[in-house]
């Protein structure tokens, strides 16, 4: 059971979560959530006990010094913090920690009671994958949703992937078995830069969570970062003859394949998320 702070009821609140670990290529999809946190001034009423979930050997608690100059342990677990967006006509629950080392099933019945708790009518996991994908493209963003009306709704797919999982796929395995409806969105982060960060593909996360929410969500320098990313790995490219002549083909290979990006829908699709982005900063 999840102990939790007293909170005022919140307006049909949407439940956005991600974690740390093998789910989280480059740290995209956790450094969504706390971008979400900072610009939406969302405040933790809850934190899951990790005595129950996380092998300390594995996931080591840190030490450090606290404001007034005191030793203090910060130890590993999982948040749930809530906020009220402005401009939006609903609260958002904002789940944001470490894929846990034991008890999966549990930990998502506790995190998902606490969620129920708050009123949570949907969840949103957010996930990165290493993929074959040149960082010159825009980065490739799948959704799927675990009902049928979302998917016709949203034009998602209902996944097809056999194969190991993580905690997102069991996270979102529990929102069908409670009959809570769920959308995935996963990012597809050049396997060649790996290295944490990549504001890119967080980036483009949040356009996808922007389309979801009709929403436009504060960017603050993530657009900057991004392009500077991009710079840093184009540099990389240039130094780097192997790694240019590869990028090269992932382009032809992306260019070949993925013409409907260009396609009047996707600009039309994007512009309309070039003005809600204006209007919000």
């Amino acid at each position: 059971m999840i102990e939790m702070e007293d909170v005022p009821e919140l307006v049909d609140p949407v439940v956005i979560a991600a974690f740390e670990g093998w789910n989280d290529a480059a740290d995209a999809a956790s450094a969504v959530v706390d971008h979400l946190i900072d610009v939406w001034d969302a405040r933790v009423v809850a934190k899951v006990d990790p005595e129950d979930f996380y092998d300390f050997q594995m996931n080591r608690p840190i030490v450090g010094t606290d404001a007034r100059g005191h030793r203090s342990l910060t130890w590993p677990t999982t948040e749930i913090a809530v906020a009220s967006p402005p401009g939006m006509d609903r609260d958002v629950i904002l789940v944001r920690g470490l894929e846990p080392n034991l008890r999966w099933r549990q930990f998502c019945a506790e995190l998902l009671a606490a969620c129920d708790d708050l009123g949570g009518a949907m969840v949103i996991t957010l996930g990165a994958l290493l993929a074959d994908t040149p960082h010159t493209r825009p980065v490739p963003v799948t959704g799927t949703a675990t009902e049928p009306d979302l998917v016709d709704r949203l034009n998602l797919e209902q996944s097809t992937y056999e194969g190991p999982t993580g905690i997102v796929g069991v996270f979102q395995d529990a929102c069908v078995l409670l009959d809570i409806p769920a959308v995935s969105y996963w990012a597809a982060v050049p396997h060649y830069v790996a290295q944490p960060p990549c504001p890119k593909a967080t980036l483009a996360l949040i356009g996808q969570l922007e389309d979801l929410l009709d929403a436009g969500i504060p960017l603050l320098d993530l657009p900057d970062e991004a392009r500077a990313w991009e710079r840093g790995v184009d540099e990389l490219a240039e130094e780097e003859e192997e790694i240019g002549d590869y990028v090269r083909a992932l382009e032809e290979t992306r260019d070949t394949t993925d013409l409907p990006e260009a396609s009047g829908e996707a600009i039309a699709r994007e512009f309309e998320r070039y003005l809600k982005r204006r209007n919000t900063d």
